[in-house]
């Protein structure tokens, strides 16, 4: 008897929403006006469906007044807060393309991400951690202060016009977030108008995407991927109008704009803010406080929470469900999260933020055994096709590329025809990941084909490191590349190349990459070789590195 082959076809039994991000949320109001929206715990406020449409209302009338029409991109450089949701449904409103710039980012990649899109306004904290963000800007941008509100220039972001600050201090230069809303006010202009000429098709957000190519990609989304991800995402974990949401993950991500954000408004639930970034304390606290329903994590942030000494202090009971993502959860871990977290209806999704991102996920009933080999089923209204390096779908159990077809597909990499048609091809998405489809049609992605490294659900492109690796005077070469790691899955080793007379020292190396880049990418571990392990043609043999680096006892 001959093998079925690795093909499969979501359901189509429930059609699919042609809905603007907008009219998502004005679909909220009408169902649930007073229900929360949104709480953010640690910045004290909430939001109700019908308080988020009118104060989103306001800020795009501030931002039209700022000089920003349809297609204009605008930038979001902000860790997680009620300021970053608001500018979200506004710039949707106003058929604005919602850039999300990881608030890691520091002025390297910063500049890459706006100029790459070609940002007109940006919206940003003024601090995160570490980071401050206008000292950030100004070592790119110079003295933003001397041009005033809106007429930025820089020759370093020719593009950039507006920069609003979420802050209650102000700076010469910036407009403040509550300014811009003071301005909608004072606004005769017609949003319900101006999103009559905004259709579902249009894109509306760009996340950049670490593959193997260097910097970072800018992932184009439409209203019409995000919009139906997030709601088949909230099917799966079946979220009605009673569910409290209480999401650490970032709302730079789909994870927490896609998976948490969209599917909330689609379903009428709370999304709980318990944090600006992940910290467990802060987390249990929320799930706690606010009798929440459902969490999301990556498997490091539950594992930090179930390790953490207080964790038994907590009052999990409320729990039911939740979404663990990034990477997938290894069978102890998992037995913790169901039976310790109260989190009986625990799913596990994959994807990627070019499909937009879920393709599988599994169900709230799946066995323990599936849900911990596997990454589920296929999502409705999707193709995914497993195949080998000429191109042809295996059979049923065996090896090959993961591919994805169908609404969640990305529209292309914003301005990269060449890397859009090396990835889309006749409408399936390469993944690059390595994945075999049972005889059931569950999913196990077995490895990757790309180099990407996942560090605790960042996904890290090796070459962007090397390239930025190689600006320094003293390095000749560098090779950057994930190592094995029991808390993150993977962390970012280096080996490095050094000009001739260099006095460079690993701290020195650490040192220079933390002024630029973000954090996860710098490596954890280096080594300065002479020469690389090469194949007799002369490539570079990375997994001989690896291999070394996690035989070394001091890894």
């Amino acid at each position: 008897m001959n093998k079925a082959l690795s093909y499969l076809s979501g359901k189509t039994d429930s059609p699919l929403l042609d809905l603007t991000i907008g009219q998502l949320l004005r679909r909220a109001v009408t169902q649930e006006p007073h229900k929360r929206a949104v709480v953010s715990v640690h910045q004290n406020v909430e939001l109700s469906y019908l308080q988020l449409d009118q104060v989103s209302d306001l800020f795009a009338k501030g931002l039209v007044e700022c000089g920003l029409v349809s297609g204009d991109r605008i930038g979001i450089w902000a860790p997680n807060c009620v300021e970053w949701i608001i500018t979200m449904y506004a710039a949707s409103k106003l058929g604005l393309i919602l850039v999300n710039v990881n608030p890691a980012y520091r002025s390297y990649e910063l500049e890459h991400a706006l100029n790459k899109v070609g940002c007109k306004a940006l919206v940003m904290a003024d601090q995160f951690k570490t980071s401050n963000y206008p000292e950030i800007l100004q070592a790119v941008a110079g003295d933003v202060g001397q041009c005033g509100v809106g007429n930025l220039k820089s020759k370093a972001f020719p593009t950039l016009k507006t920069l609003i600050l979420i802050s209650e201090l102000s700076r010469d230069g910036y407009a403040s977030f509550n300014s811009v809303i003071d301005i909608g006010k004072a606004s005769t202009f017609d949003i319900s108008r101006a999103e009559l000429n905004v259709n579902c098709h249009m894109p509306v957000n760009i996340q950049f995407t670490s593959g193997t190519t260097g910097a970072p990609k800018g992932a184009t989304l439409s209203h019409h991927n995000i919009v139906n991800n997030g709601t088949n995402v909230g099917a799966g974990i079946k979220l009605t109008s009673d569910d409290l949401v209480c999401a650490p993950v970032p709302l730079y991500h789909c994870f927490g704009m896609v998976m948490a954000t969209l599917a909330c408004a689609s379903y009428g639930a709370t999304l709980v803010l318990p944090d600006d970034a992940f910290d467990p304390v802060s987390t249990l606290n929320a799930v706690q406080k606010e009798q929440c329903t459902a969490l999301y994590g990556v498997p490091t942030m539950f594992g930090a929470m179930l390790d953490h000494s207080s964790f038994s202090d907590f009052d999990l009971t409320s729990l039911r469900t939740g979404i663990v993502a990034g990477s997938l959860c290894g069978q102890i871990l998992m037995s913790r999260i169901i039976n310790e977290m109260n989190m009986s209806e625990v799913t596990n999704c994959y994807g990627m933020t070019e499909t937009s991102p879920v393709s599988f996920q599994s169900a709230t009933d799946d066995p323990m055994q599936k849900r911990v080999t596997t990454v589920g089923s296929i999502h409705p209204y999707v193709e995914v096709k497993v195949v080998d390096i000429n191109g042809q779908t295996v059979v049923r159990g065996d090896a090959g590329e993961l591919c994805t077809k169908g609404y969640s597909v990305m529209q292309g990499y914003w301005n990269d025809q060449q890397k859009t048609d090396e990835s889309i091809i006749d409408g399936w998405m390469h993944t690059g990941d390595q994945g075999i489809i049972d005889e059931q049609g569950y999913c196990a992605i077995v490895g990757r084909i790309k180099d990407t490294i996942i560090r605790g659900g960042e996904n890290i492109a090796p070459k962007e490191i090397e390239d930025y690796l190689v600006t320094h005077p003293e390095i000749s070469d560098a090779q950057a590349f994930g190592v094995s790691d029991k808390k993150f899955g993977e962390i970012v080793a280096v080996w490095v190349k050094l000009k001739e007379g260099s006095q460079l020292s690993e701290q020195g190396l650490r040192d220079y990459c933390t002024q630029q880049i973000a954090y996860f990418k710098v490596p954890a571990l280096v080594r300065f070789v002479d020469e690389y392990p090469l194949t007799v043609t002369g490539k570079i043999q990375k997994f001989k590195m690896r291999e070394i680096m996690e035989q070394a006892s001091d890894v």
